[in-house]
């Protein structure tokens, strides 16, 4: 099977144009339509360990969750990760493939995928959609506890759910917490749509100090890590994967990414 069947099968999923005009997802490195799937590496980030576990595990292809390249290259000559990563990728064959903003919008995606991990039913998009190939994508999404929570247990169940070791948040909600509003990533831009929702509580990756203030008894905030919200993404890509083709060899990669540590 040529490694871009399996690409197909992830784009029919999550159409490229349901990602974000600032984006890069899609083919990052390799020659998809030449080359055999051998296995497939899942991953939230390509780093060098990633790479070098792909080729341990006898994968020819990776499928990231952020695009490794999100800006052009001026020359490939191993002068920082990015470039050192590329080189070596070709010299070994790897495909290189991200779903990123495309992976975030689509309808069953990252953001559900949270949703999921958290238990919330009722799940549904918080912002205006858009259809691309008959795809179903948006911003963000909004979901219903099984049953309410105080703000305190609430944030003991995110942090055991995504292994947090601390939460930002505001001060603790007064009152109980069923409806949840969740944008995974750098989703602050989303708080907005989460208060107009009646959303008791917003779970992001990433806000800014200015972000948190004036929502005291509105809203509870709750920023759990860029990483942390993410890091069942490659869950994602290998249900895909195996839903059309469960001959392919898939692992979900061992190697913690995450260059933020807690002290």
């Amino acid at each position: 099977m040529k490694i871009k069947a399996v690409v197909e099968a992830l784009e029919r999923f999550a159409p490229l144009p349901l990602q974000e005009d600032y984006d890069n997802a899609g083919l990052q490195v390799g020659l998809t339509e030449a080359w055999e799937v051998s296995g497939a590496l899942l991953c939230l980030d390509v780093t060098e360990k990633v790479l070098d576990e792909a080729v341990r595990l006898g994968c020819n292809l990776i499928v990231s969750h952020h695009p490794l390249l999100f800006h052009k290259l001026a020359r490939v000559a191993g002068e920082d990760m990015v470039q050192r990563i590329v080189f070596k990728a070709i010299e070994k064959k790897i495909a290189i493939v991200s779903m990123h903003t495309n992976m975030d919008n689509a309808y069953g995606g990252v953001n559900f995928k949270m949703a999921e991990k958290m238990g919330l039913t009722d799940v549904g998009f918080i912002s205006e959609t858009k259809t691309v190939d008959g795809v179903e994508g948006a911003s963000g999404v909004v979901g219903t506890l099984p049953s309410p929570m105080t703000a305190a247990d609430f944030i003991a169940m995110l942090k055991e759910t995504f292994h947090v070791a601390c939460v930002q948040t505001n001060e603790f909600l007064q009152r109980p917490i069923r409806k949840v509003a969740l944008c995974g990533g750098a989703g602050s831009f989303m708080l907005g749509d989460a208060v107009k929702a009646g959303a008791d509580a917003f779970v992001t990756g990433e806000m800014h100090y200015h972000e948190f203030f004036d929502h005291e008894q509105q809203i509870q905030i709750a920023v759990i890590g860029h990483y942390q919200s993410e890091q069942y993404t490659n869950e994602l890509f290998k249900r895909i994967i195996e839903a059309e083709y469960p001959e392919v060899r898939c692992y979900l990669s061992e190697i913690n990414t995450n260059p933020i540590k807690y002290m």
